[in-house]
């Protein structure tokens, strides 16, 4: 639970005094009928939990309703609008910067919140304030240092790279069976038109017999490894 959810008092942050807070963003959506409906959100979470540790930030409680449309045909999935994250995420940010925190690294966990990268965007026109993390580069060095067998194109959805996550981090959500999951579906031309129907029946797009429990730890340590970056640029805000 610790690395799910802060339990952090006001004065433990009052002694923190961080510049930086971390938001992650997850999802509530189908994974399969052997991964849990929060997934992303265990996935933004554990890092968000690796990172605001390692360089003592302020770690907020993650959002877990986000944009999953594409999953809308199976059990469980529940969305929100774009329009409604962006406020979510955008009075967030204006939150912490009322109570002195002006920083904001975004721990995004699915792929599907294309809308965080217009908040980023439109936040940063006065100055480097806000962060959207990991971005592609970050994911593929996680890729290297982890030795992931499958590719970031066809571990897509519930495959190596979440379930060693979650073996890491938290394996007693993964159900007996998600080793027989596997679904290849390499190439998705027409993703946004027909939803994650078009390409797959269980739920799966990956490789998920492939995740172990050593790569998803050598995953967050380079994960943090990574954020120091984004964090150096938006810590003298």
């Amino acid at each position: 639970m610790d690395a799910l959810i802060t339990a952090a008092t006001s004065a433990d942050e009052r002694r923190r005094g961080a510049k930086i807070a971390v938001l992650p963003v997850g999802s509530f959506e189908q994974h399969g009928d052997h991964l849990p409906l929060i997934t992303d959100t265990v996935v933004a979470s554990l890092i968000a939990h690796r990172i605001a540790t390692d360089y003592d930030l302020f770690l907020l409680p993650p959002v877990t309703l986000s944009c999953s449309h594409e999953h809308a045909h199976m059990a469980g999935t529940v969305s929100i609008s774009a329009a409604t994250l962006y406020a979510m995420i955008n009075d967030t940010w204006r939150s912490l910067r009322a109570s002195g925190v002006p920083g904001l690294l975004i721990v995004n966990g699915h792929g599907g919140n294309y809308v965080l990268s217009n908040v980023v965007q439109e936040a940063n026109t006065e100055g480097p304030r806000v962060a959207l993390f990991p971005v592609r580069e970050d994911w593929h060095h996680a890729r290297e240092a982890a030795a992931l067998e499958s590719g970031g194109g066809e571990d897509m959805h519930g495959g190596e790279l979440e379930v060693s996550l979650l073996l890491h981090g938290a394996p007693h959500l993964i159900r007996e069976g998600i080793e027989q999951d596997d679904h290849d579906a390499p190439e998705r031309p027409h993703l946004l038109t027909l939803g994650m129907a078009g390409y797959t029946e269980n739920g799966i797009i990956g490789r998920p017999s492939l995740g172990t429990a050593e790569k998803g730890g050598a995953i967050l340590e380079s994960l943090s490894k990574s954020a120091a970056g984004h964090l150096s640029l938006i810590r003298g805000s």
